[in-house]
């Protein structure tokens, strides 16, 4: 069993799904407010190891989908200072666990948290268009 930090944006379906399938597969969760965090560049970078800044993003973040931030086009420092400016732009869930972090739930460290599991599909938005849009706070 481990322990897993898990910043989520509060409300979300997604999320809630995610973290329900850790605890089922024995992990204890502590969930943490990504909206609300005091992050900063030294604490947000991390997530990101060394993946290309463009999945870094929220692909379904209002301004991504808008066409107001494309990020192909951005750099890390400018990416970084976009999500610190709106946190909407960071993907979720953020993930610390087994001195490992990640952004996303289909990279490690989520993938040997989950097993077997996780070859089900946990990450990407859960709300049809029929559904009205989560809160954006």
């Amino acid at each position: 069993m481990a322990t897993v930090l898990f910043w989520e944006k509060p409300g979300c379906s997604t999320n809630a799904r995610q973290i329900r399938a850790l605890e089922s597969a024995g992990h204890q969760v502590i969930a943490k407010n990504l909206m609300t965090e005091l992050w900063t560049a030294p604490t947000l970078l991390p997530f990101f190891n060394n993946l290309p800044v463009r999945s870094w993003f929220n692909p379904v973040a209002p301004r991504v989908k808008s066409g107001a931030v494309d990020p192909a086009a951005i750099n890390a420092m400018d990416a970084i200072t976009l999500m610190l400016e709106d946190r909407l732009l960071i993907r979720r869930p953020l993930i610390a666990a087994n001195n490992l972090k990640c952004a996303g739930f289909d990279r490690e460290p989520v993938l040997s948290l989950l097993g077997a599991s996780a070859r089900q599909e946990f990450q990407g938005c859960t709300r049809t268009e029929a559904l009205p849009p989560c809160k954006t706070e």
